[in-house]
């Protein structure tokens, strides 16, 4: 197998003086601006999300960009500063000072907090946006994305328009389970193709991930949850930190492959195969800045390859993924996303979660610039026969299996995470604990 660059070495750090410069600005901007005040305070209480978690960009007169130079932005060929060391927002400079807010769309944010206001781009496109809450020296505005990273509303054709809608409510009904997963993923990659020669893979990506979450939510109720009062609250899932998958190794790189033609590029590599055999892949889609982490069964020698593409021979005992993905099916497919995780003031949360009747596991990081947890999970039944095939192979004892037929398994979760600092990475140990008490094998000792 071939053999990879210390990729998995990647190191992200806390950058505590961008944050408190991004602070003192956001300080300064709500408190020119009572209404974006109001609407703040109201977001955090009705649904635990910062404003500081869903701000887009920034404009500010030229002058008032240059001390963010000093803390880590830096001038782009575009004359954009961005800051990409973590998670800030990027700096355009402008006539004038605008703290532009992601929503999931903008028609929803009005209606939801009664404000009107003139909305540009069209509808369905790959951007929209609007002022929402007007001042003398701060203006805050709302910008819906799909797909699209430019600062200026682009003109779309509307036969364009047309096929993106239907690229959405294709992947939203495409088939998911097939008498073979060589099929199902024949079948996916067909239709990934085609959206993308349609709309191109960014708008592709963003049609992608929202057919996506719908098919999690069907099935998550604490993501059902959240999105109903995030949408009320008008800003729907603006606060996304990542999504999960799980692959088997027999298919993880056409799992790859896919995520891949959507746009995604190779970032960090995590594992702790010597630990608890699993690696996870972290993708990043770099023009709509989403994170995904693929998680795959490793062995303690695979530590070194590149094990996003590389075939992958069965390992005598499949280890957490290998096993959901034999239960449940491939993350890709049938068992849709592990978990999505949400930006959030992780205690107001916590306690939003507890008082709807939804518990959550024990923290798996708790540092002062990254907090996660996960919602308990979300319980199938799962067919008998792959129960049966597992036991067969010896990849569970009668014990587990039995536990398996009669109580099913956990499929989905929701992911409460807090980041501070602007940190970007994640925490080995931490996710090491975690997926071992998320191994079918392990419910009983939980």
């Amino acid at each position: 197998m071939k053999k990879i660059s210390r990729q998995k070495d990647r190191i992200w750090r806390p950058q505590a003086a961008a944050e408190r410069a991004l602070a003192r600005l956001l300080d300064a901007a709500h408190a020119a601006n009572p209404a974006a005040t109001a609407f703040a305070s109201r977001l955090l209480k009705d649904t635990a999300i910062r404003t500081r978690d869903i701000v887009d960009h920034l404009t500010l007169p030229g002058s008032e960009c240059e001390p963010f130079l000093s803390v880590g932005w830096a001038r782009t060929g575009e004359g954009v500063l961005r800051n990409v060391e973590g998670n800030f927002p990027p700096i355009v400079p402008s006539a004038d000072a605008v703290v532009w807010l992601r929503v999931e769309s903008v028609a929803q944010f009005l209606a939801a907090n009664d404000v009107r206001a003139e909305i540009e781009g069209t509808e369905y496109g790959p951007m929209r946006r609007a002022r929402v809450f007007r001042g003398q020296e701060w203006q805050f505005g709302v910008i819906e994305r799909n797909g699209y990273a430019g600062f200026e509303v682009p003109n779309v054709a509307p036969a364009t328009i047309r096929e993106a809608r239907l690229v959405l409510q294709a992947f939203r009904s495409r088939r998911r389970e097939f008498d073979a997963v060589e099929q199902g993923i024949a079948h996916t990659q067909a239709l990934v193709d085609q959206a993308v020669d349609a709309i191109g893979a960014h708008w592709a990506c963003a049609a992608w991930l929202t057919a996506e979450r719908d098919f999690w939510m069907r099935r998550c109720k604490s993501g059902a949850l959240a999105k109903a009062r995030q949408d009320a609250a008008g800003v729907g899932w603006a606060n996304i930190d990542h999504h999960t998958y799980d692959g088997s190794r027999e298919h993880f790189r056409q799992t790859i492959g896919i995520l891949e033609k959507l746009g995604y590029e190779l970032r960090e590599m995590l594992y702790a195969g010597e630990l608890a055999g699993w690696g996870s892949q972290v993708l990043e889609q770099p023009v709509i800045g989403s994170t995904i982490f693929a998680d795959v069964d490793l062995a303690p020698e695979e530590l070194n390859i590149d094990f996003a593409h590389e075939a992958l021979p069965a390992l005598p005992r499949h280890r957490r993924a290998g096993l959901l993905s034999a239960l449940l099916g491939e993350s890709i497919l049938e068992a849709g996303l592990n978990h999505v995780a949400g930006l959030y003031d992780q205690q107001r949360f916590r306690a939003q979660l507890l008082q709807a009747g939804f518990a959550t596991m024990a923290p798996f990081t708790d540092f002062p610039h990254l907090y996660q947890e996960l919602t308990t999970g979300d319980w199938v039944a799962v067919d008998p026969g792959r129960v049966d095939a597992l036991e067969r192979a010896g990849h569970i004892g009668a014990d587990e299996a039995e536990r398996l037929r009669t109580a099913g398994s956990i499929l989905s979760h929701l992911e409460n995470i807090e980041r501070n600092d602007g940190f970007k990475g994640f925490n080995r140990e931490g996710i090491d604990s975690v997926l071992r008490k998320l191994d079918p094998r392990a419910y009983a000792a939980n």
